[in-house]
C-alpha cells in the first residue's frame, strides 16, 4: 500500500467514483465522502471495487453545505480532492440548486482542510465553464483557443447559472489558497465529461444530454452547438497526476476534442443504427433563437453560442502532468452503450 491517505470529496460521483477507484487500485487509503452511510446502494459499487483492490477505503458522512461536515473524514489526510459539485443544466432554483453547493461547499471544504496541517495538497474539480462564458469569446482570442489565463466573466444568475457557479467556487478556492501557507492548490477545468459510470444513480449533465441526443427527443434537429469532450478516465487520471505531483499547482484545461451535438448523434447512429433515434440535421440559428425559449434554451444563450465553433490549449496537461488522452468517440460510444442499455 501508498503511505499517504487522500480525501475524495463527491466519492459516490460520476466523476469521485473513477478518481476513488484508481487510487484505490495504486494501493492508496481513500477517505471517500457520502451523503449518507444509511443509503448503501448509493455507495455499495465502491466496496465492491475495494475488495479488487490494494488499497483502503473509509467512507464518512459529509453534507456540502454543513460547515465541519468534512472534519472527520479530512483528519490525518495528506492530500484532498474535492470533487463534490453538482452539474445540473435545467435547475428549478440556480441560488439551491448550483450556486450554495459550489461555493458554500468549496468554502467549508476548505475551511476543514486549514484545521489539519498534515494536509499539503487540495485538488478541485473546477470546469472550462470557468474559463470562459459564451462560445463567441473565442474571437477575442489571438490564438483562437481558450488557455489557463482566460477566465469566464459573462456569467451570471439569469445567464448560464451553472458556469457561474463553477467560476465562484474557483475564485472562492484561489481567495482561500492565497490566504493561507500550508497547502497547495491545484485546479483541474475539464471540457465535458464523457464515458461509462461506474454507478447507475449517478446524475449528470453530460449523461442527460446523451439521453437527448438518442431516445429521439432533438430527432428533429439540434443547434449548431459545439464543446469541449475529454474522457472521464483521462479526467480522474489527471486529478491524481496533480495530487501527487508535490510541484504542480495553478489550472489545468483538461480537453481532448472539440465536437458537436450532431457529431455526437451522428456517431451514436453508425454505431448503433436503428435503436437509437438520433438528430437529423442541424437547424438555422433563427430557428433555434425564435423557439428556443420554449426548449430551454435563452435567446441571449443562443445568440451568443450558437455557430460558433470554440477550442482549448491543453498543453499544460500534456507537458505538466503528462496526461495521455484516449480517444473521445470510445468513451462517448461506451457511455451512450450504457444509458441505452445496449
Amino acid at each position: 500500500m501508498n503511505n499517504k491517505t487522500i480525501a475524495v470529496t463527491g466519492a459516490t460521483g460520476y466523476l469521485g467514483s473513477w478518481i476513488v477507484k484508481k487510487l484505490l487500485e495504486r494501493g492508496f487509503t481513500v477517505n471517500g465522502s457520502v451523503r449518507s452511510l444509511q443509503r448503501k446502494e448509493k455507495y455499495q459499487h465502491l466496496l465492491e471495487i475495494e475488495k479488487e483492490c490494494d488499497g483502503k477505503l473509509n467512507l464518512f458522512e459529509a453534507d456540502l453545505l454543513k460547515s465541519d461536515s468534512f472534519e472527520n473524514g479530512f483528519e490525518n489526510c495528506d492530500i484532498v480532492i474535492h470533487s463534490a459539485s453538482p452539474f445540473i443544466l435545467d435547475e428549478k432554483d440556480p441560488v439551491k440548486d448550483l450556486l450554495e453547493p459550489a461555493l458554500k461547499g468549496t468554502e467549508n471544504v476548505l475551511n476543514s482542510v486549514n484545521k489539519y496541517p498534515s494536509i499539503k495538497k487540495v485538488v478541485l474539480t473546477s470546469s472550462i465553464a470557468a474559463i470562459y462564458g459564451d462560445s463567441l469569446e473565442i474571437k477575442e482570442s489571438p490564438t483562437g483557443k481558450f488557455d489557463e489565463t482566460n477566465w469566464n466573466e459573462s456569467s451570471n444568475l439569469t445567464h448560464i447559472p451553472y458556469s457561474y457557479s463553477k467560476v465562484m467556487a474557483e475564485k472562492k478556492a484561489w481567495e482561500m489558497h492565497d490566504a493561507q501557507s500550508n497547502w497547495s492548490l491545484a485546479v483541474m477545468n475539464p471540457g465535458w465529461i464523457f464515458g461509462p459510470s461506474l454507478t447507475n444513480s449517478t446524475v449528470s449533465g453530460s449523461i442527460n444530454i446523451l439521453k437527448q441526443l438518442t431516445d429521439g427527443k432533438l430527432e428533429s434537429g439540434v443547434p449548431e452547438f459545439y464543446l469541449g469532450a475529454v474522457s472521464v478516465e483521462n479526467v480522474a487520471e489527471a486529478h491524481i497526476l496533480a495530487a501527487l505531483d508535490d510541484n504542480f499547482s495553478g489550472r489545468c484545461i483538461l480537453n481532448n476534442q472539440i465536437t458537436s451535438f450532431l457529431e455526437i448523434g451522428n456517431l451514436a447512429k453508425k454505431h448503433f443504427s436503428s435503436k437509437v433515434k438520433t438528430p437529423k440535421k442541424e437547424l438555422p440559428k433563427l430557428l433555434v433563437w425564435l423557439f428556443g425559449p420554449a426548449n430551454g434554451f435563452t435567446r441571449k444563450f443562443v445568440s451568443k453560442n450558437v455557430g460558433y465553433k470554440i477550442d482549448f490549449d491543453n498543453s499544460r496537461s500534456k507537458t505538466k502532468l503528462r496526461v495521455k488522452y484516449s480517444p473521445v468517440e470510445d468513451a462517448i460510444i461506451e457511455h451512450i452503450k450504457q444509458i441505452n442499455n445496449l
